[in-house]
């Protein structure tokens, strides 16, 4: 069995810069060892600690689709010491994985369904795995309808620029971005992530909701949902910010008696409920 604790070695094969801010990178990584690589097997929603000898370690959502084989990448911004030194490598550097860890999306809920995806901000990043995933073809047909909206503080915030434009060509999936607030070349829709919502109201029939964003977003695009006639069952919530050590021996990300790491990090509305509110 192998060792929980014990981080797997893995390259650095690309860098992208996400934001004009530059605080925003996502990392390609490729395990260095065959056999790590093979033992790595995902599902969309999940989550990995990513670690810098010298730094520490951080949990950080899998940005990559499980369909991209050979690598991982993950969306990281830069704000605490562990991030920063990240955020200081460079290609061709070693840093270590390990994981993954959580319950990730219930795809057995997801597919035969319309699905709408609500996101907010860097949160994106296990959303954009989840819509890569169902966009792929050797799965797109399992899915019904699939509906994106996206927002960021500005333009210059928005991540995933080179998805969001092949999406935006295709005809399988609605694409709706928007910005808190628009400069001079910005064209697109401008509002808050839970206004937008709201306005394109997308159907409740046969749909699941996922949501991730912000905390502040999440509590208005809740009601939302609910007055669109989405079940508590119906909509799902990821708290990839409560993770700590991933393997439920911290205690520090509990909520009354789930374990976020080992329970979560994605639960629908309707057992949020019944926690503490303490998320």
């Amino acid at each position: 069995m192998r060792n929980p604790y014990l981080p797997c070695p893995a390259v650095i094969q690309k860098i992208t810069v996400e934001n004009e801010a530059r605080d925003i990178k996502t990392f390609e990584l490729v395990f260095r060892d065959d056999t790590d690589r093979d033992g790595f097997a995902f599902r969309c929603g999940q989550f990995a600690e990513l670690s810098v000898l010298g730094a520490g370690e951080c949990p950080i959502g899998i940005a990559s689709s499980p369909m991209e084989q050979g690598v991982l990448q993950f969306t990281v911004k830069r704000m605490g010491v562990v991030t920063t030194a990240l955020h200081n490598c460079e290609e061709g550097v070693t840093i270590r994985v390990r994981g993954p860890y959580g319950n990730g999306f219930p795809m057995d809920m997801l597919e035969g369904s319309n699905v709408v995806i609500v996101a907010g901000g860097f949160a994106f990043t296990t959303l954009r795995s989840l819509t890569n995933y169902i966009l792929h073809p050797d799965n797109r047909g399992r899915f019904g309808e699939l509906t994106v909206i996206y927002g960021a503080r500005d333009p210059g915030e928005l991540i995933y620029k080179y998805d969001l434009e092949d999406w935006a060509g295709r005809d399988d999936v609605q694409l709706h971005v928007t910005v808190d607030a628009g400069d001079e070349g910005w064209t697109g829709l401008v509002g808050y992530v839970p206004t937008i919502l709201k306005e394109v109201a997308p159907s409740s029939d046969n749909a699941v909701a996922v949501v991730c964003g912000p905390p502040i977003m999440i509590r208005f695009s809740i009601p939302v949902l609910d007055e669109l006639g989405f079940p508590p069952g119906r909509i799902l919530n990821s708290l990839e910010m409560r993770m700590k050590c991933g393997i439920g021996k911290c205690g520090r990300c509990n909520i009354g008696d789930k374990y976020v790491c080992k329970d979560g990090p994605v639960f629908t509305f309707e057992e949020l409920q019944n926690m503490p509110r303490e998320y």
